[in-house]
């Protein structure tokens, strides 16, 4: 099986691009969206001068429990610079996604609880609110670090989901206004991370 059904076969299918889009991505985008393989994981991240933001990370369950993930962002937090990435909120009916906010806990991540996201998928029609969590190599105040983190997230937005999306899609994306909202202090959500940060 190769890289792409991997991650089709694992990620839903509104939180997928097309594998026209990505091996675009690839290919025009050198030096800035990459592809780590192996055996047992898919990394696909996007690197830029001031940040990394990890795409798709598949780990397959053949080789849970052997730390691979850990290694994974390990390797990336070694490039010292904020990591970002979307994860679903908790859904406890799939314990996919409460393992997923444990293993990011667990990796010192933090939730960045100011930042609304909601996108509609150009394959299903319907809204999907996804969670930014992040981590900082250099521990500065929150409010520094989400505004960073805010601004981050929408030129990933610009440059890597919403590329060439009409030649992908036959349509574009919401514009990212539309998409992102930076809430004010006294609507930060409740942190998504807690429950997995204090049993971890």
């Amino acid at each position: 099986m190769n890289w792409y059904d991997k991650l089709n076969e694992y990620f839903p299918v509104e939180e997928m691009k097309s594998r026209d889009h990505m091996e675009t991505l690839l290919k025009e985008k050198e030096g800035v969206y990459g592809k780590d393989e192996g055996p047992y994981h898919v990394l696909m991240y996007a690197e830029f001068d001031e940040f990394l933001f990890v795409d798709y990370l598949f780990v397959s369950s053949k080789s849970r429990g052997q730390g691979l993930g850990g290694k994974l962002i390990d390797k990336l937090k070694a490039k010292n610079k904020p990591i970002i990435l979307e994860v679903e909120p908790v859904d406890y009916d799939d314990t996919d996604t409460a393992k997923r906010l444990k293993f990011y806990a667990h990796n010192g991540f933090a939730h960045a609880r100011r930042i609304g996201y909601s996108r509609r998928s150009l394959a299903t029609g319907e809204k999907t609110s996804l969670e930014i969590l992040y981590w900082a190599p250099n521990h500065e105040g929150e409010e520094t670090v989400e505004q960073a983190i805010y601004d981050h997230m929408r030129k990933t937005y610009e440059e890597i989901h919403t590329y060439k999306d009409e030649d992908f899609y036959g349509e574009s994306y919401e514009h990212t206004d539309e998409v992102f909202d930076f809430h004010e202090e006294e609507r930060r959500k409740e942190d998504i991370l807690e429950p997995f940060t204090v049993s971890a």
